[in-house]
């Protein structure tokens, strides 16, 4: 059953994906029109506004339950198959540039081109700390004072204990409480960790490309995740429809 967070974060999301398509929209016009610099400048400023505006919102949503972002219902299968603890691995925009290379996009430069390895190599190590850190959060869960605390609970149920039982349980129920709480915080410190590693690979990447080829870079983001959510909803309703190799989404995404 969805939680009341869920489903209105999965109310803003579908508008947040219908706006971001019409900003592909914009991206794909402004890059054909070839208007000026100042022009370019500003629409890339929009769309990175609106992807700050999905995090502000998430962070938010997830403060009052951030379960949810952990399996989100708001998503397709291939979505939550491609998701990177609760969001798209900060990597894959790598792959973009990439391809925006191998297709002629954009010609970058060899300074442009340091840099962005530079950037990959700092981002995947960033990665590496959040995987970490996750990996932390999921061996607490077995943490001797949590299953203590699990065996505690199981013998008032079986009324085991000696203690009155009730009185057993209100003191296990506050003591799972605080437990909860504390898998909880931390989950929440994993996600934002990893956002942040998101948030810091996109604006490093801009940072590098001037504005034409931001427009084209981010043009290639945006389709790239609308197309996923799209074949993701199709595979949904269609039981039984050929698979999709995740290895050549980045080769099927037009600039």
């Amino acid at each position: 059953m969805t939680s009341p967070v869920g489903e209105r974060f999965s109310e803003f999301f579908d508008k947040w994906i219908c706006q971001l398509d019409g900003y592909l929209q914009q991206l794909v016009r402004v890059s054909r029109e070839g208007l000026s610099e100042s022009e370019h400048q500003t629409l890339v400023s929009k769309l990175t506004a609106h992807y700050k505006e999905y995090y502000t919102v998430k962070w938010a949503a997830a403060h009052e339950d951030v379960l949810v972002f952990y399996c989100p219902v708001w998503l397709s299968k291939l979505e939550n198959a491609c998701s990177w603890l609760t969001g798209w691995k900060p990597s894959m925009i790598f792959g973009v540039v990439e391809s925006m290379r191998r297709k002629s996009v954009a010609e970058l430069t060899e300074e442009q081109v340091r840099k962005i390895e530079q950037l990959r190599v700092k981002i995947k190590l960033e990665e590496e700390k959040v995987d970490r850190e996750m990996e932390r959060q999921q061996v607490a869960i077995a943490d001797r004072k949590v299953v203590e605390l699990v065996r505690t609970a199981r013998r008032i149920r079986n009324e085991e204990l000696v203690v009155v039982v009730v009185v057993g349980n209100h003191q296990v129920e506050g003591l799972v409480e605080v437990a909860l709480k504390g898998v909880l915080a931390g989950l929440e410190r994993v996600m934002k960790a990893a956002d942040c590693v998101r948030l810091k690979a996109l604006k490093g990447v801009l940072d590098v490309l001037n504005p034409s080829q931001s427009l084209d870079f981010l043009a290639g983001i945006c389709m790239l995740q609308i197309q996923i959510r799209k074949w993701g909803q199709n595979r949904d309703n269609q039981k039984g429809s050929n698979p999709i190799i995740l290895g050549e989404l980045h080769n099927n995404v037009i600039f």
